[in-house]
């Protein structure tokens, strides 16, 4: 059960770490496009990283 929530954590962790580095490769112009500030993009990949772990 604890190696399954490890698991689980570590695979949400590396979608986090590629949505950040994707997201921060863009202009803050494109950012805002998509409704984002720079500050707001941690709290967004974790959600996403969550989001996709519990689809």
């Amino acid at each position: 059960m604890f190696l399954a929530q490890l698991i689980r954590f570590l695979r949400s962790w590396r979608r986090y770490n590629q949505s950040v580095r994707e997201l921060s490769q863009l202009d803050d112009r494109a950012l805002a496009d998509i409704g984002l500030s720079r500050g707001e993009i941690p709290a967004a990949a974790w959600a996403a990283a969550e989001a996709a772990e519990s689809a």
